[in-house]
């Protein structure tokens, strides 16, 4: 068996606490719009691709009040300073990846967030922590779509079924497992199920590259 090849590892929720930004936005923003919007609303889109995110936050705003491209850029931007402000790491997942490259295990980024959005959030890391970075307005389907997952095998040149992701969405570990790859879910706002080359753990810190190599044995 040729083994753990790369690990593939989402960003919101995952590899930082930016599901919470995400929503204090949301809840803010929609709100000076005229939209009815909760918290409850807020975990529906965990994981989701923006362009398919704009489509639901538009049908609850009053007609005529913004476009599509007009909320997608406010969102955006306002996500994208306080992400430059201040991010919050998930535990153990500096540590994680610190010790993956550490062993020279190649690591990808493969978010649903734009690009701009991944390097604020990557400025409070020392440069290139990632091999490959997959972005959400890189790819034509995002998640639960594979493209992203199998974009990001392809740029690292491994086979995709000797990879692990690392999740916390329902909708990324779909992709990572659409992609036939083995997914750890760490699920933080929503409940990710048992299912098929599928771990899931309450936090990274119990975890270490050799435990990740023996999921795939």
């Amino acid at each position: 068996m040729p083994g753990l090849q790369a690990v593939l590892w989402d960003m919101d929720g995952t590899l930082v606490d930016s599901e919470k930004v995400w929503a204090e936005v949301q809840l803010e923003l929609l709100a000076s719009l005229g939209a009815s919007w909760t918290l409850d609303d807020c975990m529906t889109l965990i994981g989701s691709d923006l362009r398919d995110a704009v489509q639901v936050w538009m049908t609850r705003i009053p007609a005529g009040v913004i476009s599509a491209e007009e909320l997608a850029d406010r969102m955006f931007s306002e996500v994208v300073v306080a992400l430059r402000r201040e991010v919050t790491f998930q535990p153990g997942a500096l540590e994680l990846l610190q010790a993956l490259r550490k062993e020279e295990v190649p690591c990808a980024l493969v978010s649903a967030s734009y690009r701009s959005m991944i390097d604020a959030v990557l400025g409070h890391l020392p440069p290139n922590p990632f091999d490959v970075i997959v972005a959400g307005d890189e790819v034509t389907l995002g998640k639960p779509h594979p493209e992203p997952y199998l974009t990001g095998a392809a740029k690292l040149g491994v086979d995709p079924a000797n990879c692990i992701v690392i999740e916390d969405s329902v909708t990324g570990t779909e992709a990572g497992t659409a992609a036939g790859m083995y997914v750890v879910a760490v699920p933080q706002w929503v409940t990710i199920p048992d299912a098929p080359r599928r771990l899931v753990v309450k936090s990274l810190e119990p975890l270490t590259p050799e435990s990740l190599r023996a999921l795939l044995r």
